[in-house]
């Protein structure tokens, strides 16, 4: 039995740090695009939270700010405050784009926010069993 449970515990590790490396890799590319094309975000901003009139150098913080959480997030740290608000910043995007799923046949790339989320969901909730290449094991 004790080796079964080891298995499926590497296999769970394995899953768990595979969800944080792929929810990673969209954050970052979302926090990049902050400093690659601050309008881009700034539009987003407006579009979809109804906050117009974003400064560049707002969204340049905003996209710093986003990095450090992504690291940390990548790292394993202080998991309950880094997933955590990791999951909230993923729910506020996909909720907001409410308007999107209306028109499914033509918002198509929408839809892979429901996975992104329900990743982030399980990796909050498993955040004490996330310990493969993470700073924090517990």
């Amino acid at each position: 039995m004790r080796s079964l449970l080891s298995g499926f515990d590497k296999r769970l590790q394995i899953s768990l740090l595979s969800l944080r490396i792929g929810v990673f890799i969209v954050m970052f590319v979302w926090a990049l695009d902050k400093f690659v094309n601050p309008a881009h975000s700034a539009g987003i901003f407006e579009a979809f939270y109804g906050i117009g009139g974003i400064s560049h150098a707002l969204v340049y913080l905003m996209g710093g700010l986003q990095i450090v959480l992504v690291l940390l997030f990548l790292a394993g740290v202080l998991k309950t405050w880094t997933y955590g608000l990791i999951l909230v910043l993923h729910a506020a995007s996909t909720f907001s784009s409410y308007s999107q799923y209306l028109d499914a046949f033509n918002n198509l790339l929408f839809f892979a926010a429901w996975p992104m989320l329900a990743a982030c969901l399980a990796l909050f909730l498993l955040r004490e069993a996330d310990t493969l290449l993470s700073v924090n094991k517990s």
